[in-house]
């Protein structure tokens, strides 16, 4: 399976095997089934947590699952072009596009959609430090088991990222990684109306053409999984699906599920943002 990684790391700072060498005991998930929230208060979240469970004592690895408030995020492999809304037709519809420190493609944000973000050392899900395909294996593997846990036909490409089924791209994939330490994850859509997603092309990279038409297109683009099997599908057993394929995947000697948010929300500011531009 063809995988996208960061450019070669020399050989001394990378342990050889994909697996991490015996040490101290496998800590356990902590999971919190967070509520909506928007992508200022999550980048926040995200960064503190990236930094906690960096610490030689900090927190185990975490998995937050939670709803992003509508905006469409643009990763890196993504740009403007990948959205086919005009500036007027974004402005009816309230939604603001920024780019974004994680890998994958444009990704439109609406309510029936879960946000999937892990937070762990690489040596802390037993993989060695360099290990990101393993790690981009084993967390797709656990997106591709939950679907199907649904009673959803779902497939992984081995050119492109992501999870696909009948009416598109079901999960898009968008992780970071660095020194070791992986972040983000992917967004998996439930039950949202899918008018305007659509009009985002979600898929990018490589692999992927940038101009396409009729079933080729559709592939491009994300459908849900309550789509594709034409029956109502809640959320919360999407949640729990999602948990349970994610501590065997990594093979976690156990989970601590709990409610709400793993560090306070930030108060909102009344500094401008700070939007990045790319070259290139």
């Amino acid at each position: 399976m063809t995988r996208r990684v960061p450019p070669p790391i020399p050989p001394a700072a990378c342990a050889p095997a994909d697996s991490a060498p015996p040490g101290r005991p496998r800590r356990g998930l902590a999971v919190w089934l967070a509520g909506s929230l928007s992508y200022d208060a999550y980048a926040a979240m995200a960064e503190r947590l990236a930094w906690d469970v960096s610490e030689p004592s900090g927190r185990p690895p975490t998995l937050l699952l939670y709803e992003l408030q509508p905006e469409i995020t643009i990763g890196r492999l993504g740009s403007r072009c990948d959205v086919e809304l005009t500036d007027e037709e974004l402005q009816n519809h309230r939604l603001d596009v920024r780019f974004v420190g994680r890998g994958g493609g444009a990704v439109l944000h609406a309510p029936g959609q879960i946000g999937v973000a892990l937070f762990a050392k690489l040596e802390d899900l037993g993989l060695a430090p360099c290990a990101v395909g393993p790690y981009l294996d084993r967390f797709e593997a656990a997106l591709e088991g939950a679907v199907r846990s649904l009673r959803c036909g779902a497939a992984r490409d081995s050119h492109l990222p992501g999870i696909f089924g009948r009416t598109g791209l079901l999960a898009a994939v968008g992780i970071a990684v660095r020194r070791g330490i992986v972040s983000h994850g992917a967004f998996i859509n439930v039950s949202p109306a899918l008018d305007l997603f659509h009009r985002v092309r979600s898929v990018g990279g490589a692999g992927a053409p940038r101009r396409a038409a009729g079933p080729t297109r559709s592939l491009l683009t994300m459908g849900s999984i309550e789509a594709d099997v034409q029956r109502r599908v809640r959320v919360q057993d999407a949640r729990a699906a999602l948990v349970e394929h994610c501590v065997e995947a990594f093979a976690f000697p156990s989970s601590h599920i709990q409610s709400g948010f793993p560090l306070p929300l930030r108060a909102p500011t009344d500094h401008p943002r700070e939007f990045t531009r790319r070259v290139g």
